[in-house]
């Protein structure tokens, strides 16, 4: 591979880290999934290369640390939403409680769907 045509690949690459930590930090996450294909041609076309040296890649390998760090803060992010809701439904539903036994009991919340009218 030319060394003009590698540098181009590295820049290709490193530009797309940085749109990526942007979608990542602007919380743009549907953008992710077009990036990714990209981003693995990028990097086969860049593994093929024999021209290749460890200071070429440290820019990028510092980039794709430091957004791995991003995504997976946003999917502790979403993790913890998706416990909150699931938390809320389950007061929705009703009450749990424990009796001196250590008995579970359970107190439904029923929802009536009349409306009471009071003069």
């Amino acid at each position: 591979m030319e060394h003009d045509t590698l540098n181009e690949l590295l820049a290709s690459l490193d530009n797309l880290l940085d749109l990526e930590r942007t979608a990542l930090v602007s919380g743009e996450l549907d953008q992710l999934g077009s990036m990714t294909d990209e981003k693995e041609r990028l990097v086969a076309q860049i593994n093929a290369s024999v021209d290749l040296t460890p200071e070429q890649l440290e820019p990028l390998h510092r980039k794709v640390t430091r957004n791995q760090a991003l995504l997976n803060s946003a999917l502790d992010g979403i993790r913890s939403v998706a416990n909150r809701m699931a938390e809320l439904r389950r007061v929705r539903q009703g009450l749990e409680t424990y009796d001196s036994a250590g008995q579970k009991h359970r107190f439904s919340a029923t929802h009536s769907s009349q409306m009471e009218k009071r003069a």
